[in-house]
């Protein structure tokens, strides 16, 4: 749903650049292929942030094509988008979940900043309050 699938190119410099099909907004730099992939889960968040500044529902992944690398985002950021997308389904603000939520502003902020570490538990009261709930499901790696 939301593991996305980066491809790299061959950078002018030495290294690779990294983009993401599903998340256009984001490019990001590796020295190999390892670092790249260390440093895309980084962009990827980065980039979700710039929905959230534009008030943009953020897309789901699309299946990988031959040559992507799927990344795999924390489960906390998983939570955020989730709560992210309901929120510009219902045109929520996030003062209004705020105000749902008896908050004030600076936490309802970072339930959605995916930039800070939220507790999972915020995020789990703040999708029930939204009439949703947080399953968690384990795969083999």
């Amino acid at each position: 749903m939301y593991n996305y699938a980066i491809r790299f190119e061959q950078d002018t410099a030495p290294g690779l650049a990294v983009f993401c099909r599903d998340l256009p907004l984001l490019n990001s730099y590796g020295d190999d292929r390892e670092h790249a992939i260390r440093e895309a889960v980084d962009a990827i968040e980065t980039t979700l942030s710039i929905y959230v500044d534009q008030r943009e529902s953020i897309p789901q992944a699309s299946p990988a094509q031959p040559g992507e690398e799927v990344i795999h985002l924390p489960a906390v950021t998983v939570a955020k988008i989730v709560l992210w997308n309901e929120m510009m389904a219902r045109d929520m603000r996030k003062a209004d979940l705020c105000r749902l939520l008896g908050l004030a502003q600076t936490q309802g902020d970072r339930l959605v900043d995916f930039l800070h570490t939220s507790k999972m538990e915020a995020i789990e009261k703040a999708l029930a309050a939204l009439g949703k709930r947080l399953e968690v499901v384990v795969r083999a790696a």
